[in-house]
């Protein structure tokens, strides 16, 4: 059985990941890619499905850390008969090999040590036939796909698995190199355990000391800079949302969905943390990876895409895999790429048009594509979607969904007035009769909130949002009220749930955590209401839900007091990296949002009692 979420830390080389227990246990990897199909899948089923352990024999789990500044994992275990480190690690190679290194030093004593390797690769489903090579380890082959072992001890097969048992004593070092390769081409060297330690402490220190970070929350937004780094494929400038697929929303439940892939809606708030953070190089890269996945006919972009850009992105259920602690269905790929959400009209335009305040270049392209899917969005705003949280029901009217097809427009026009780019008057029209429209529709004067979606009487914490992108400012009384409707209504033990499941038909059973990305949201509304001590009181809670060693998944159960969801969450560290900005003051990642446009929209009707 699995570990809890939070019992795991992340390794990965910018091109893939692994998920490294504090048993010594790695139960995921997906290899060569982020959305390969997993040759480690113990995470979503038993040791059966593929894992590959290294620990004291007594089995204890250990204390860990990452090394400064890195994503080099040291654990420490102590026993009755000594202590040792290890070290694990992906070195930062590039093409279609890769290694994954584990390093066992001796710190006092002699402890006994056992490894476990079981290969399983096809999501846990496929054995690789093992033989030896010419240098005593051992090769692994299934297909398209192969594994080679590099150590000095000693291994064994035994029903379908690689054994070995070792003793480390003090100031001795033991290494295994696991290399990956295509089963039809000569693997390259596996990397020397040394070497390629020093080299990923470097790349990764280096990479850390570009930050321009200070304040006191430096730290943590430092790590979670660095999972957002590691999140990301090098290749492309694409970051995955998370490095796994179906870790539950709720323990038992169907809430698994796959996000290996890149997200539209996270793209501005994801740019504004790099390049607030003074990673220009990484925002460029994530911009362009976005202008090249949405080029193509504007009536066929999609919400996600692959790593790559790819579009096809078929949902299917792995038959094998009972899914973490029981939670079924295992889902890779995700249906909701086809589905139509209105918001991220207005990330991409936000993303293109923060680009280019912040002074990244942009070709001449990329406002022409910005055009097309403007022009596209104006023949379909109207129209019900499934909104920012993919419901698997009924398309409805978002009231958020209106919001962001607002922003489109706003911010298309705004680049065009402001860089000197053609626009269209048909464009200012339209974007106040949106403002018009869900100041009408999606709020209710009763309830002194704006609500879910239209004719609703339920609240939605993407509410939070509507000032932070510039719909409204935080003095409008509707905003304060929707703020305290959202505290009201939606707060659970301090932290924010997206919306109640219980009382919305989303299509699926009712039960989810507290949305860890929302109750940042909640942080940076707070903040930029004035109530800053309520603000600074939540985001030290929210630190505090960190593991060990400061990761994050999607969602949190206040009761069962775990982390849920897949994990580490891109949309969770990026919005703690923005709080953070918000409450350093120095950078506003909603003042940069909120204050972008050059003039406010008109707001017709509002009386002094905040109503429509």
């Amino acid at each position: 059985m699995a570990e809890r979420i939070e019992d795991y830390a992340m390794i990965g080389d910018c091109e893939t990941a692994a998920l490294v227990s504090h048993r010594g246990s790695i139960d995921w990897l997906c290899w060569p890619h982020f959305s390969s199909p997993a040759c480690f899948a113990a995470l979503l089923g038993t040791e059966e499905n593929g894992h590959w352990s290294i620990a004291p024999k007594d089995g204890k789990p250990g204390t860990r850390r990452y090394l400064d500044h890195t994503l080099v994992l040291e654990t420490r275990f102590e026993t009755d008969e000594g202590a040792v480190v290890l070290l694990d690690f992906m070195p930062i190679r590039g093409g279609t090999c890769c290694d994954l290194v584990r390093i066992v030093r001796g710190v006092r004593g002699t402890v006994p040590m056992t490894m476990q390797l079981v290969l399983r690769f096809d999501y846990g489903r496929s054995v690789p036939w093992v033989t030896r090579t010419e240098n005593g380890g051992i090769r692994a082959i299934a297909g398209p796909d192969m594994v080679l072992l590099k150590s000095p001890v000693e291994t064994h097969g035994e029903n379908l698995k690689t054994l070995a048992e070792f003793t480390v004593h003090q100031g001795e070092t033991v290494s295994f190199v696991l290399t990956y390769a295509l089963s039809y081409e000569d693997p390259h060297e596996p990397s020397d355990a040394e070497k390629a330690l020093e080299a990923t402490v470097r790349f990764w220190r280096d990479w850390a000391g570009r930050s321009k970070l200070n304040g006191g929350y430096a730290d943590a937004v430092e790590r979670s800079l660095i999972t957002l780094k590691a999140l990301t494929f090098q290749q492309t400038g694409g970051i995955v949302a998370a490095a796994t697929t179906s870790l539950p929303e709720w323990i038992g439940g169907p809430r698994n969905w796959d996000y290996r892939f890149c997200w539209l809606r996270d793209a501005t708030g994801t740019l504004l943390a790099l390049m607030n953070a003074g990673y220009f190089d990484e925002a460029c890269a994530w911009r362009d990876w976005l202008l090249r996945a949405t080029m193509g006919s504007p009536d066929q972009a999609q919400i996600m895409y692959g790593i790559r850009g790819e579009r096809q992105l078929l949902e299917w259920e792995v038959d094998g895999l009972p899914g973490y602690e029981g939670s079924k269905p295992v889902r890779v790929g995700n249906a909701a790429a086809v589905q139509l959400q209105l918001d991220v009209y207005g990330d991409v335009a936000d993303t293109f048009f923060q680009g280019h305040l912040g002074g990244i270049p942009g070709p001449e392209t990329s406002f022409a594509l910005q055009r097309a899917l403007t022009d596209h969005l104006a023949t379909c705003w109207n129209l019900p979607d499934h909104g920012i949280w993919e419901v698997r029901g009924e398309p409805q009217h978002f009231t958020f969904s209106k919001v962001m097809a607002w922003v489109a427009f706003d911010r298309t026009i705004k680049t065009s007035e402001k860089f000197g780019l053609q626009g269209e008057v048909k464009w200012r029209a339209l974007r106040q009769g949106i403002h018009d429209e869900i100041c009408e529709r999606g709020y209710d004067p009763k309830l002194g909130s704006f609500v879910q979606a239209y004719g609703s009487k339920e609240v939605d914490a993407s509410l939070l949002l509507m000032p932070l992108v510039g719909f409204l400012p935080f003095t409008d009384p509707r905003i304060r009220r929707t703020v305290e409707a959202i505290e009201k209504n939606l707060l659970v033990d301090g932290f924010v749930l997206r919306y109640r499941t219980e009382h919305v038909d989303d299509g699926l059973p009712e039960g989810e955590g507290a949305f860890l990305a929302c109750s940042f949201w909640m942080v940076r509304a707070l903040q930029m209401l004035g109530r800053e001590d309520e603000a600074r009181r939540m985001f030290d809670r929210l630190l505090g839900l960190r593991n060990d060693v400061g990761l994050l998944a999607e969602e949190y159960d206040s009761k069962a007091q775990r982390q849920l969801g897949n994990f580490p969450q891109a949309l969770s560290h990026i919005a703690l990296i923005n709080a953070a900005f918000e409450l350093g003051r120095a950078t506003s990642p909603g003042r940069q949002r909120g204050e972008a446009s050059s003039a406010q929209p008109e707001v017709h009707g509002s009386g002094s009692d905040g109503s429509a």
